[in-house]
């Protein structure tokens, strides 16, 4: 009996663009399992591009909240779009994420157990919101940076409200430059990295188990090659660097002008203004990113009620 489904084996196609029969062997050789069975596909060049968790796979709201040398992100969200149209909804994004731009720490049980502007805690505000509402909700996540000395600068793409959107993006500054040098430099970032989606800050910063995955299907990649193994090694040692420059912020290439590296925008941002600029830090939530929805058949539902 396969260890998979045809909702797997359509799952699979969706996130790699391979075709049906070579989805369904990737999953018969991975015994079901669905990220083996992209690796696998991927080292045969049978899959598309990564796609990073760039649709959205639920629905709600990310906001966003600046206060001085410190900014603060959070995703809230919902079973469907319409309730991140909802005032009620918007209103508890929007003081959940002030409450949380007034805590020393990103842990989200604490920021459920702080006390709500209207009373209450986050938690019981957020029962109540389900119980009026009639939706299922969750507050997710929250990641704040901050600076010493310089600017937070947020950003909110395809926003819903003030600082209310799916993609929220907050970029920290470290320098003594004016607000007029940081606020621009910041705003232009802020779309780069919308844009782009980088993993991390440096290539050091980056997740050492997804570069050992990276490595691995650069492995197998190589060995299908039938060079020399010390060529393959070379290869693999390629493709982690050329990985590492493309998902680490500061090497990315900017967006803006497709050629210049993100360090480099900084530091003749710097220079003009005569003073250092450090991009020390930033955040990038995306709603849904990472969560697998569930998709429904409508037409399938009505025909089972009518039928049942």
């Amino acid at each position: 009996m396969a260890a998979f489904s045809a909702s797997d084996v359509k799952a699979l196609r969706e996130k790699t663009g391979a075709g049906m029969m070579d989805a369904k062997k990737a999953l018969e050789a991975a015994d079901g399992d669905i990220e083996a069975a992209i690796d696998a596909l991927r080292a045969k060049g049978l899959a598309t591009a990564q796609k990073k968790s760039s649709r959205t796979a639920a629905e709600g709201l990310v906001g966003v909240a600046v206060e001085g040398t410190k900014g603060v992100a959070v995703e809230v969200n919902s079973e469907t779009d319409f309730v991140a149209k909802n005032e009620k909804f918007q209103d508890f994004v929007r003081k959940t994420t002030d409450v949380a731009l007034g805590m020393d720490t990103d842990d989200v049980e604490t920021l459920k157990s702080a006390s709500y502007p209207d009373g209450g805690t986050v938690a019981e505000k957020l029962t109540d919101n389900v119980a009026t509402i009639g939706e299922n909700q969750q507050v997710r996540r929250m990641k704040s940076v901050s600076v010493s000395n310089g600017l937070i600068v947020p950003y909110m793409h395809n926003a819903q409200a003030p600082n209310l959107g799916k993609i929220g993006v907050l970029v920290a500054l470290e320098s003594e430059a004016g607000t007029d040098v940081l606020e621009p430099l910041g705003k232009q970032l802020a779309m780069h990295i919308a844009a782009a989606f980088p993993l991390a800050l440096t290539a050091e910063d980056l997740d050492p188990e997804v570069i050992e995955r990276e490595r691995k299907i650069a492995a197998e990649k190589a060995a299908e090659s039938g060079k020399p193994e010390n060529v393959q090694e070379k290869m693999v040692d390629g493709a982690i660097k050329k990985y590492a420059k493309e998902n680490a912020l500061l090497s990315q290439v900017y967006v803006i002008d497709n050629k210049t590296a993100i360090a480099d925008v900084v530091a003749a941002a710097g220079k003009e203004a005569g003073k250092e600029i450090v991009l020390k830090d930033y955040v990038r939530f995306q709603l849904g990113e990472g969560i697998e929805k569930e998709e429904s058949d409508f037409a399938a539902e009505v025909a089972a009620a009518v039928g049942g």
